[in-house]
């Protein structure tokens, strides 16, 4: 068949881009300001429970005890699947896997309107984890594949920034809804359609190397390319497949998981738990939690952002990787402490949503640990180091919400639960000062 007439499946086009000589196109940055979109998108889904809470608790009549369990459904399929997913990943590509999460999660969050009672809401909650669980690996897995090592930083945290972002929009976005329709099952039928039309939209942009894309030229694609081969000629054994098991002896390997598992105890434990709080502790209304959630999720996003360029700025100017990363980790864990400590010893409640907003603001500087994937595992094993990083993270989140929800009804009070967040933020430090940050660990 000549060339001529060759059927091309979009996606799976390997011939190199057109317009050679050209300035360097700047599509990587398209594709992840749309991975920004998609994982607000994410994080607006999985907190839209959180925002509805006042209301769901009353319709629904349920306990402490047994919110703690709704809030933690969501983790139990979320983390079981992610070594599964990081597989697949590997194996198919980050296109297909983030794309169709996307559409699979936003139909399982309308699905969540038709809760009815405890049983129903938990089913929705498990089916919304295990469809959201690809999205954060692949992420990972673009970042290796699309960035050259000294871009990766701005990378991990513009796609990582949808947290704070979708979580602050989130916020004012499902109380607004909630407010306009007078429904919290409305706003959720919403949420869910246009997430689903996101997820359609990404299957249709995305590719999983920069030469298979069409607003690629040569030569951006080269100028990858070129970043790819330098790093691989210093790692040991270049850029090949391997197995989880031969991550497990390294010393970085489990800083690394500990490190994004004590990340996501403070994380998730004010995300699922914030709104309920600020309600019960300091009288807010269902429109004073959305606006609550803007201005500290907000912050988060901002320190995210800020995060990310203070790491390539300093590393472009000739910090070592590991001076700049633990400086830099070290620094948001003391303030994320200190600032926790504040809320629990500070009762009032202007102050307590400022001391909140200054910690997520450095608490996201953890976004950078979403370059470690590829750091650590080379773009051939992205996938399946992130995912096992996922896992680790999210077993902080299917533990949080449940102790908190004891911690609460059993002593009435969230100051053992804040507590509990300062325990969790002292993991995250500790962790990030052992990881290696200069190197890709030697595999077989």
């Amino acid at each position: 068949m000549s060339s001529a007439n060759r059927v091309r499946v979009p996606g799976t086009d390997h011939r190199p881009p057109r317009t050679a000589g050209a300035r360097p196109t700047r599509t990587r940055w398209k594709v992840f300001l749309l991975l920004l979109g998609i994982v607000s998108l994410n994080y607006i889904d999985r907190g839209s429970v959180s925002v509805a809470l006042p209301l769901i608790t009353e319709d629904l009549h349920l306990s402490k005890e047994v919110t703690g369990f709704v809030l933690s459904a969501f983790f139990w399929t979320y983390a079981l699947m992610q070594l599964p997913a990081g597989r697949l990943i590997d194996r198919f590509g980050p296109r297909r896997m983030a794309g169709g999460a996307c559409v699979g999660w936003g139909a399982a969050t309308a699905l969540t309107a038709a809760a009815t009672g405890v049983g129903s809401l938990l089913t929705a909650r498990l089916a919304l984890g295990a469809v959201e669980a690809p999205v954060m690996p692949a992420g990972g897995k673009l970042n290796a594949q699309w960035l050259p090592a000294e871009e990766r930083g701005r990378g991990a945290v513009l796609m990582d920034g949808g947290a704070p972002l979708g979580s602050a929009l989130g916020g004012v976005a499902i109380s607004g809804l909630i407010a306009w329709t007078g429904s919290w099952r409305i706003s959720f039928v919403v949420a869910g359609a246009a997430t689903v039309a996101v997820g359609f939209f990404a299957l249709w942009f995305l590719r999983d190397t920069p030469r298979e894309h069409p607003g690629v030229n040569d030569a951006e694609a080269e100028h990858i390319e070129k970043a790819h081969a330098a790093e691989d000629a210093l790692a040991a054994g270049g850029d090949r497949p391997a197995k989880l098991s031969d991550y497990l002896k390294y010393r970085s390997f489990w800083g690394m998981c500990l490190g994004w598992m004590g990340f996501n105890g403070v994380f998730y434990g004010l995300l699922t738990w914030g709104p309920l709080y600020l309600s019960e502790t300091k009288g807010f209304d269902i429109k004073s939690i959305g606006w609550s959630t803007l201005v500290i999720f907000g912050a988060g996003f901002v320190g995210e952002l800020i995060g990310g360029w203070l790491s390539d700025h300093w590393r472009a100017r000739g910090g070592g990787a590991n001076t700049v990363q633990r400086t830099l980790m070290g620094t948001a864990g003391a303030a994320v402490m200190a600032g926790l400590l504040g809320v629990v010893l500070v009762p009032d409640a202007t102050t307590a949503v400022v001391l909140l907003s200054v910690v997520l603001f450095f608490l996201r500087w953890a976004g950078l640990y979403w370059a470690l994937p590829s750091t650590l595992g080379g773009r051939a094993n992205a996938g399946v180091v992130g995912a096992a990083m996922n896992l680790s993270g999210n077993i902080a989140g299917i533990v949080t919400p449940i102790a908190v929800g004891f911690i609460v009804g059993g002593t009435g009070s969230y100051t053992w639960a804040l507590l509990y967040f300062v325990g969790a933020g002292a993991l995250f430090t500790v962790s990030s000062l052992v990881i290696d940050y200069s190197r890709r660990l030697a595999v077989r």
